[in-house]
This record gives structure tokens, C-alpha cells and sequence, in this order.
């Protein structure tokens, strides 16, 4: 089972959620993978004391061009659907700009002259790190300056594996890495505020999934802080709410210093069994709104 913990803006405790559920279930025995796909900023090892298993490379193939073979006929110019390559014709310029290259390959298709070969270029990292309990934590870590961290979390859903119970903590937003990531998980939650701009961001992930086919379950974090906007929504969109938890000073602190709330709040470690069981039991039937809510208060 893949469960994927994503929200349509940061902020919201996504990885809050994804680090205490991953505990809890450790703790309890569970076979658990907690893969971070938040490639552009991975932060779930934050809160673990792990050690380093392997490191492999994510890499792809960028193009080469041979200007003496080139023919500057400028269809690989043309081909190319990210503006990937600078061309000039009458200044007899054509360069790659490997930064904007998504390694396609249809510019080595469309070179009738045998001016192109490709070469490997790192696009970032995907580390496996060994719990004191024995579960694996995998991040994706993106390299600096690269334009898209897809195949980077690509690696890291596929090195994740696919036995036990795999949390899949999803970038933020829903552009193509929230796709990458939802795309391959069984059950959806989605981390919210009860504010204009959390509901904005909610509305948007949940229309996001519904084109997917995929319907998720909400949890409400620091649901005292804002209004009851995003509560009506769900009840009127009939999508179920799992947990509201309450602001509190003693959690936010325990949190912002890199430790984990179930750790040290035995009501917040019971929530998140419960959550556990519930997406457990829930597994094949999220949509129908009949889930009790837990609220930590």
C-alpha cells in the first residue's frame, strides 16, 4: 500500500503528518518506507537518526551537436518542446542549454545528419538511510540549478519499492512533481488549513486528483486558527475529513526543533494510530464519507 501525504501549498504540516505516521507505524513493527519526494527541498530526514545504506545518481541523456556534421537545418531546433536548444542560423549558432533539457531524445530523432550524440548529465541523488527500528527512509534530493525534479522522484518511488506500507511525502503545489508523486499512490491525504489560501490550494489539489481518477481524504492541521471554510467545503464536496489537530505551542516547538511530536505527546502518538488503522481499514474505499474525525486538542 502507497500513501502519499500532499497538500496544494507549503506549509500546510504535510511533513509533519508524513513523519509522525512513519513513526508510529515503525515503532509498532510495521514494514514501512518513508520516501520524501519533495526533491527541490527534502527535509524529512530532519527528524531521524538514520544510517547511510547507498547513494545512486539520477542522470539523463543530453544532446551533443557536432557543428561540423550539423547541416543547420534547425529541426532539432524545432523539435525540441523546452526551448533546449539556441539557434541562429545566419550567425551559425546552435548551443545546448542543458538546463532546460528533459532528455526527450527527440532531438537526436529529428537530426537527419548524424550531428547529435548525447551525454549523461547528474540531475541529483536518491540516498536509502537505515532507522534505529529498521525502516528505510529514502530521499530525493535534487541538484541545484536543475529545471525539473521528476526523475529524481521517479528513482526514488522506484527505490521505495512496493512491500509493506510505503509513505510517499509529495511536494508541494499541484504541478508535474505532486503529479509524479500522487500518481502512484493507492490513497491520497491532503494536509490543509482552514484559511482563504488554504482552501484556494485545496480546491485546487482535489480537482487536480478527480481528473486522475484518485479522490483523497483530508486532515485539518492548526484547525483553530482560521475559519470553518475548508469544513464546509468537504462536507459539501462529501470528502472525508480524518483529523483536525489544533494549534498548539507545545507541538509547534517539539517540531521546529527536529523531533517528533509522537515521541513525546502520548494523545498525539494515539492520534496517529488511529489514523494508521483508519487508512488501513479505509484502503479501496476512500470517497465515502464515513470516517470518524479525531481531533487533537
Amino acid at each position: 500500500m502507497r500513501i502519499a501525504v500532499a497538500s496544494g501549498k507549503g506549509g500546510t504540516g504535510k511533513t509533519f503528518v508524513a513523519t509522525n505516521l512513519f513513526n508510529v507505524l515503525s515503532r509498532r513493527g510495521e514494514r514501512v518506507t518513508l520516501a520524501d519526494c519533495d526533491a527541490e527541498a527534502p527535509d524529512d530526514m530532519l527528524f531521524f537518526s538514520a544510517e547511510k545504506v547507498r547513494e545512486t545518481e539520477v542522470t539523463h541523456q543530453v544532446p551533443v551537436i557536432n557543428k561540423d556534421a550539423c547541416t543547420w537545418c534547425g529541426r532539432c531546433s524545432r523539435w525540441c518542446n523546452y526551448n533546449a536548444i539556441f539557434y541562429l542560423p545566419n550567425a551559425k549558432v546552435i548551443e545546448v542549454i542543458e538546463n532546460l533539457c528533459h532528455g526527450c531524445g527527440a532531438c537526436s530523432f529529428a537530426c537527419n545528419s548524424g550531428a547529435i550524440t548525447e551525454k549523461p548529465v547528474v540531475l541529483g541523488a536518491v540516498t536509502t538511510f537505515s532507522t534505529d527500528v529498521g525502516s528505510r527512509v529514502v530521499e530525493a534530493r535534487m541538484k541545484v540549478n536543475e529545471m525539473s525534479p521528476v526523475r529524481v522522484i521517479k528513482a526514488a518511488i522506484k527505490e521505495s519499492g512496493d512491500e509493506g506500507i510505503v509513505i510517499l511525502d509529495a511536494p508541494p503545489g499541484t504541478s508535474c512533481p505532486f503529479i509524479q508523486t500522487v500518481d502512484k499512490a493507492d490513497y491520497v491525504v491532503l494536509v490543509t488549513e482552514p484559511t482563504p489560501f488554504g482552501l484556494s490550494d485545496l480546491k485546487q489539489s482535489v480537482e487536480t486528483l478527480r481528473e486522475m481518477k484518485k479522490e483523497p481524504a483530508v486532515i485539518i492541521n492548526r484547525a483553530d486558527i482560521g475559519d470553518g471554510c475548508v469544513a464546509e467545503y468537504l462536507e459539501k464536496e462529501n470528502i472525508p475529513l480524518l483529523a483536525e489537530i489544533r494549534y498548539d505551542p507545545a507541538v509547534a516547538r517539539i517540531y521546529s526543533e527536529g523531533r517528533l511530536v509522537t515521541q513525546e505527546i502520548p494523545a498525539m502518538a494515539s492520534l496517529f494510530e488511529k489514523l494508521a488503522d483508519h487508512i488501513s481499514e479505509g484502503y479501496g474505499t476512500v470517497g465515502q464519507n464515513i470516517r470518524p474525525t479525531w481531533k487533537w486538542r
